[in-house]
């Protein structure tokens, strides 16, 4: 698995967690060890431009993916997906800050990022959250990949709940 994390946001992060976490979970959802993901880490204004440019939505968001493949989990016949070039998941550590300590589970920007991965790489796979049953089934499957990481490397407390909106 090709993993690059650029961190353009000028605030220190754990790469190597980003980085860390993403490669789990695309090897939990079968993808294809040869394929390609870019990880953004941008400031807010840089976010809140792409927010406004793709998505036509005022100020800076947590996490956005740019697909390019559209490369799909594999089907349960199949044992991994083709291979090719995921994307591009850009990431916001002020927003994530802010959400972290707004969330339910108050947790740290970190833990958020790497929530906020796992959300990127779903929506890279085609998950979405717009309907009832897709968001049950994408953040029910979000919590099992952070739960799954957590758990393999001994992480004690509660797992991030998820702040995306």
């Amino acid at each position: 698995m090709s993993i690059d994390v650029n961190n353009e946001s000028g605030t220190e992060v754990d790469e190597q967690a980003i980085l860390d976490i993403a490669r789990y979970a695309l090897a939990r959802m079968r993808i294809h060890p040869l394929s390609e993901l870019s990880v953004i880490v941008v400031d807010a204004d840089a976010m809140e431009q792409l927010h406004i440019q793709w998505m036509d939505l005022p100020g800076p968001t947590d996490v956005m993916s740019f697909p390019m493949d559209e490369l799909r989990p594999p089907s349960k016949d199949e044992e991994e997906a083709p291979q090719g070039l995921l994307g591009d998941i850009v990431l916001c550590p002020e927003v994530a800050a802010r959400q972290g300590t707004e969330a339910a589970t108050r947790h740290s920007m970190d833990e958020e990022l790497q929530l906020l991965t796992v959300h990127g790489v779903l929506h890279l796979l085609g998950y979405d959250h717009e309907e009832p049953d897709e968001k049950a089934e994408m953040f029910g499957l979000q919590a099992a990949i952070v739960d799954g990481w957590r758990a393999e490397r001994g992480l004690t407390g509660p797992s991030p709940a998820p702040t995306v909106s």
